[in-house]
């Protein structure tokens, strides 16, 4: 019994045994932040080559769209990515429309006098118009990309089995044609 307590053969496999999963976990979260990391830089790159392409006159929005789409299906196959548009006046506008809080309670209320920014009557906290504008309008362009990831073991540690991702750029269009802009109002309703 003695010359079996103190044998040591074998005793490295048991070792990697115990190390192996720990190992791979490692190198699983090291991949997949890695991969993360990939399809990020690959949207960002896809998403301002589009900015500048989407300026110039009568940009073709679905092709610069589509573009982009495949450029991010091309590192994450499965991705779904949606991309959208809106404009503004000026980069100035890209905020929540100002208003007379008359309470003091830090929003926007019922019968509080606001600027209408938009001309559409209401106040909005973002009162971009859907789509790409007219000649000097502000667009922001944003795309968000949702993928599963590599290893369904992120849930061991508390991670989404989904990772989403965006990137977004403003820009502003080429003047291209009379701008038309909306008269600003103030507004109590």
């Amino acid at each position: 019994m003695r010359r079996l307590w103190h044998d040591r053969g074998g005793a490295t496999l048991i070792e990697f045994a115990i190390l192996l999963p720990v190992l791979m976990a490692l190198l699983m979260g090291l991949m997949d932040i890695s991969y993360q990391a990939y399809v990020q830089a690959v949207l960002e790159g896809a998403v301002q080559k589009a900015g500048r392409d989407s300026t110039i006159e009568a940009a073709d929005t679905a092709t610069i769209d589509a573009r982009v789409v495949t450029s991010v299906r091309r590192v994450a196959g499965n991705a779904t990515v949606t991309p959208s548009r809106r404009s503004y006046a000026s980069f100035g506008l890209i905020k929540a429309e100002s208003y007379t809080d008359n309470n003091g309670n830090n929003r926007y209320d019922a019968g509080d006098c606001f600027t209408d920014v938009n001309g559409n009557g209401q106040w909005d906290a973002d009162p971009g118009i859907v789509g790409q504008g007219s000649a000097s309008d502000v667009t922001v362009y944003k795309v968000t990309v949702t993928y599963g990831r590599l290893f369904l073991m992120a849930g061991l540690i508390g991670w989404s089995n989904q990772v989403v991702l965006s990137a977004s750029t403003r820009f502003k269009n080429q003047p291209y044609n009379a701008q038309s802009v909306p008269t600003q109002q103030v507004l109590c309703k």
